[in-house]
């Protein structure tokens, strides 16, 4: 299998901000879509985007409560939408592409993570209908306006959750198998890195180019509120007395650090020319390979990615699946 999962030295590493990346790099008349801009590292990436001059526009399912989380941020734009509803983000993308902007980046940062078994009105499993579908609808309405912009980035925030699940196509939805939280939101994030893996491949020919990242583990986003204290003190981020635990060099990072990826990829020029990769620490993840995946699996602190989630074949047949489901 031929893989972009080259690492280049980038120059930064685990331990840095959003800010650092962004350093030196102006936006100026460049618009960009932050989903889930207004809390966790997604705020964060608003806030550094809108900094450095971008148009920042971010879609809310509860817009009142994203422009008071962005109160401090000027300029920002916060429109209507659901992922979880169809309806809701056909909406908000007929209202963006109405505006005739081109979107030169487009950060697919809103997610929810190992919640009790819910489905959406379709019947879908809602952390996959959220993470992917919601994701890949919103990108596949918006397809006009990101080749205007004659050299577009999509980033999506995937995780090292890819490590609980691949995309279980024969079921998706948890129809014949014992539901488990951690399973579906692997099985999402895996769909996530997946995703762009594809997305990339249909866009380069026109300039759209797409990536995947693990933020990290930044446990005061509110994200992992479904996730059990007791999991989160076997995982070392946060100790005995229920105090956050920061050590980027085990992934355990702040928000500014968490964003610091989604950043690099939507704005580095280290990234000219690239695409359809899954990073972290600032930088191309390698391959875990099967001499090294028990140590992986073992240590948080190692970088890579599972051949899974960047699967060429896998990607492609996933991008038809959604296609069908988001028809």
């Amino acid at each position: 299998m031929t893989t972009p999962q080259q690492p280049l030295h980038s120059g930064f590493g685990a331990a840095s901000a959003a800010q650092d990346v962004i350093e030196g790099i102006d936006l100026t008349g460049k618009v960009a879509i932050v989903t889930g801009g207004y809390s966790g590292i997604g705020l964060e990436t608003t806030r550094v985007l809108r900094a450095a001059g971008a148009q920042v526009v971010v879609p809310a399912r509860d817009p009142e409560r994203a422009r008071a989380a962005l109160k401090e941020t000027e300029g920002v734009e916060v429109e209507e939408m659901d992922l979880i509803d169809p309806a809701s983000v056909d909406a908000f993308a007929e209202t963006f592409l109405t505006s005739g902007r081109p979107l030169h980046i487009l950060v697919n940062s809103a997610g929810i993570m190992a919640t009790p078994l819910r489905r959406d009105a379709r019947g879908h499993e809602s952390q996959f209908a959220t993470n992917h579908l919601g994701h890949f609808r919103l990108v596949t309405r918006l397809w006009s306006a990101l080749v205007a912009a004659r050299g577009a980035r999509v980033v999506s925030v995937s995780s090292r959750g890819i490590r609980f699940s691949p995309v279980v196509f024969d079921d998706l939805h948890f129809e014949h198998r014992a539901y488990e939280p951690f399973l579906a939101y692997g099985q999402s994030k895996t769909a996530n890195a997946l995703f762009a893996v594809e997305l990339d491949r249909r866009g380069r020919a026109e300039d759209v180019r797409a990536f995947s990242v693990h933020p990290g583990m930044i446990v005061d986003t509110g994200l992992a509120k479904h996730v059990p204290q007791e999991a989160l003190r076997a995982a070392g981020a946060i100790d005995e007395e229920g105090r956050l635990v920061r050590d980027p060099a085990r992934q355990l990072k702040t928000v500014a650090q968490g964003a610091a990826t989604s950043v690099w990829c939507a704005t580095s020029p280290q990234l000219a020319g690239r695409g359809g990769a899954y990073c972290e620490n600032c930088d191309i993840s390698p391959v875990v390979t099967p001499e090294r995946e028990a140590e992986w699996r073992a240590d948080s602190g190692l970088p890579g990615v599972l051949p899974y989630a960047v699967d060429p074949e896998a990607a492609a047949r996933l991008w038809e699946v959604s296609a069908r489901l988001t028809a």
